[in-house]
């Protein structure tokens, strides 16, 4: 389904959505834009580029598996589990850049497959995606197209939006899309002709528009296979700060740890918890034996690029970088993706 939405349209359209829960890109205190729910004030989407990638929103940062409790009966004691499932009512992302989407593709294939993490999917199945197309690209440090993406992407949204001056060219790919526009089916025109050439236009145009590429990407998962005790990993990490920037803001980073946290010892309560958690801290690979596979900053490096570039690849063909850029502009100490897997590529030539 394809239609036409003036912008100053899209407020009412929003308000509409009253049985979702709306997210969109907004300012939050400390000036720096994230998705938030949308409130009754007026909503945009001038924003280039969220701190935070919707992610969150599908994935929470902290989520409660079960509770525990141990009762006491006379001298009998009993330990009750209870497993605590997230209620989730209809929500809509709106402004999901075309990266951002795809990686959402592929936080559906990790989280799906023969194991279904039922977590996630309460989440998922009840959330919609409306994209924004890159006609401008939100980071100077975008590469998407490097990664086998594009500024208009499709992957992985019910809904593409498509700015074209005093409207939106309204893409609709789903039925979850389609339901999102039959809730304003007044607002929405069908396209004229001249539309349908613009929005081609600027698609095509947007392309020419990213900066930066990552030259032959395919090649290097070949050749990272032959550079696991390479050097350049301790080069290249030597001034990490072990922050874990660059993998909490990516758009399809998974990796999470879960722990029990007791509320109070005696009776014993608590919960199982899932966080979010990173390859480049020191721990993310302690055993229990004290043994530390990745005891390095170059080690931790290794990984996540060939977690990326290598990995996901062979299992899923296809990278796990969607090419946003967050982890080459908000790195404190300037470490670059690109700059580093064109050392790997060059390697050895």
């Amino acid at each position: 389904m394809e239609k036409t939405l003036a912008k100053k349209s899209f407020s009412q359209w929003v308000k509409k959505l009253s049985s979702w829960s709306v997210y969109i890109p907004r300012k939050d205190e400390e000036g720096r834009w994230n998705y938030a729910e949308a409130d009754s004030g007026g909503v945009s989407l001038d924003v280039l580029q969220t701190t935070l990638p919707p992610k969150k929103i599908l994935f929470p940062q902290r989520e409660v598996f079960l509770e525990f409790a141990k009762t006491l009966a006379g001298n009998r004691e009993t330990l009750e589990i209870k497993e605590v499932l997230p209620e989730v009512k209809p929500t809509v992302i709106i402004g999901a850049r075309p990266c951002e989407a795809r990686a959402a593709w592929m936080l559906d294939e990790v989280f799906g497959g023969d194991f279904k993490d039922a977590y996630y999917w309460r989440r998922r199945d009840q959330t919609a995606l409306v994209g924004f197309a890159c006609t401008i690209p939100p980071s100077e440090n975008c590469f998407c197209t490097s990664v086998e993406g594009s500024p208009h992407s499709e992957e992985g949204l019910d809904i593409l939006l498509t700015d074209l001056g005093d409207r939106y060219y309204v893409q609709s790919m789903t039925a979850k899309g389609e339901k999102l526009i039959s809730a304003a089916k007044e607002l929405f025109e069908e396209p004229k002709p001249e539309a349908r050439k613009q929005v081609k236009a600027a698609h095509a145009e947007s392309e020419k528009k990213i900066q930066r590429q990552l030259k032959d990407a395919r090649p290097i998962a070949e050749k990272l296979k032959g550079m696991f005790d390479s050097p350049l990993w301790d080069e290249e990490s030597m001034s990490c700060l072990r922050c874990g920037i660059c993998t909490y803001l990516c758009p399809s980073c998974h990796c999470f740890d879960i722990s029990d946290e007791v509320d109070n010892p005696s009776p014993l309560r608590g919960q199982r918890v899932r966080t979010w958690d990173t390859c480049q801290f020191p721990d993310f690979t302690m055993h229990s034996s004290g043994h530390n596979p990745r005891p390095d900053k170059a080690s931790r490096l290794r990984q996540r690029l060939l977690h990326k570039f290598q990995y996901f690849i062979q299992v899923y063909d296809k990278f796990m970088c969607v090419g946003c850029g967050r982890c080459i502009t908000l790195c404190p100490v300037g470490i670059d993706i690109i700059k580093v897997l064109d050392k790997v590529r060059d390697h050895g030539a």
